[in-house]
């Protein structure tokens, strides 16, 4: 579900006209709603009612602050998975113990700022990484909480892209070898065992890879247990996706999936921990943009938007779908017709749909791209010298620019050319 709804023949923001912000910052533009990320997020604590856990938000999906200090208020932690994210999460509020330190390659850099800032815990993707997090907290005096990937080689059925625990995967260490990782970690000096991490993937439609993963979770709960090890959370990852096509058949319910935890994880008397970033913040945006031109082609007709793949890369690099709307309500019955829509880069990758069927579209009318809101603006650039699109928050009647668009001064002066040259 989200906030995005036609009214009187014009597509709203929650309570404001999607042309009233399009007027005011131009376009393109990404604009979030406070009433969609704040339902998604209770979705799961409700979903998890009577176990203790904690709603970890995956920053990687949207990682603009004001977003993740709603996620903040909303009593949710973050996972973060670089010192950068690290830096906003603080930035935005959250404290230490409510961030949870993820991702394949931490430098000790990272690992430092993390210790000296705070963290719930840190999940070890590798042998090597566990030994410079050891050595790390061993300089520092300090001993920190400790969760170890393991990858339980399960097929998560979703694209190769974002599939996360197979074999061939990078992330983690083979659930085979857990025992013995599980023993040396518990050896190293600075390093204090309290869970186990997995994770399998992104955009899941199914829940049985997540039922197959944590059943072997729950076994390597109760082994490790009986090897000595105090297990007392569970960080299941995230994962569960979106309907971007809103044709297709709904991805299963976050009530859904916690009924899976419960069944699979629930009677071990662990905390859990999820990592939800797609289902929090996918729905919850748009990406709003203006027709330039509609372009008469051999035997197609082109729709050239003022977005581009620098903008929205899912569709180039994944072959995702993004439901695209007109922002002024079709009339009833109007005929509609195929559009390969596209962007203004000079790449025949920046192409976001091929024979879309549209209703009539002309010069300056604006389109909307649902489901926008997770992996948009976090995965734009300025190529070809684009700026970044603002960000915009709506909460009920009101919207404010969360981040602004860079001038091309502002682009140009980030250039250094050196006196010598």
């Amino acid at each position: 579900m989200d906030h995005f709804l036609y009214r009187d023949g014009v597509l709203f923001a929650e309570d404001v006209p999607v042309p009233e912000i399009a007027a005011a910052v131009g376009t393109p533009f990404y604009v979030y709603s406070v009433a969609t990320l704040t339902r998604h997020v209770r979705l799961f604590d409700e979903g998890l009612a009577g176990l203790p856990h904690l709603i970890c938000y995956s920053m990687k999906a949207n990682s603009n602050q004001a977003v993740v200090k709603l996620m903040g208020d909303l009593g949710a932690g973050v996972d973060v998975v670089s010192g950068g994210e690290y830096a906003r999460a603080k930035a935005a509020g959250i404290p230490g113990e409510r961030i949870v330190f993820s991702g394949v390659g931490k430098t000790r850099e990272e690992m430092r700022m993390a210790l000296e800032g705070g963290v719930r815990q840190i999940n070890l993707e590798s042998e090597p990484e566990m030994r410079a997090l050891s050595e790390v907290a061993a300089a520092m005096g300090v001993t920190v909480p400790v969760a170890v990937r393991v990858n339980p080689d399960v097929d998560a059925r979703t694209h190769e892209k974002i599939a996360t625990g197979k074999s061939e995967n990078k992330f983690g260490i083979p659930i085979s070898r857990a025992s013995e990782v599980y023993a040396e970690v518990a050896a190293m000096p600075g390093l204090e065992v309290v869970g186990i991490d997995v994770h399998i993937g992104s955009q899941l439609t199914d829940l049985q890879p997540y039922r197959d993963a944590y059943s072997l979770v729950a076994s390597l709960t109760k082994q490790l247990r009986a090897e000595g090890h105090a297990i007392t959370r569970l960080d299941l990852g995230g994962g569960l996706g979106i309907p971007y096509e809103r044709s297709n058949a709904a991805p299963p319910l976050p009530t859904e999936y916690c009924d899976v935890v419960r069944e699979t994880v629930g009677d071990l008397g662990c905390e859990i921990e999820i990592e939800p970033g797609r289902l929090i913040a996918g729905n919850a945006g748009l990406l709003v943009a203006r027709v330039i031109y509609v372009k008469e082609g051999e035997g197609r007709r082109f729709l050239i938007l003022d977005s581009a793949m620098n903008d929205l890369v899912r569709p180039s690099m994944y072959g995702a779908y993004h439901d695209i709307v007109p922002v002024a309500e079709p009339a009833a019955g109007v005929d509609y017709a195929p559009y390969d829509v596209v962007g203004p880069v000079c790449e025949s990758g920046d192409t976001f749909a091929k024979g879309r069927m549209l209703p009539p579209l002309s010069e300056d009318d604006l389109v909307a791209f649902r489901s926008a809101g997770a992996y948009g603006a976090v995965m734009a650039s300025e190529y070809n010298t684009r700026p970044l699109v603002p960000e915009v928050l709506v909460g009920g009647d009101q919207f404010d620019v969360i981040r602004a668009r860079p001038s091309f001064d502002e682009i140009v002066r980030r250039d250094k050319v050196p006196a010598w040259l």
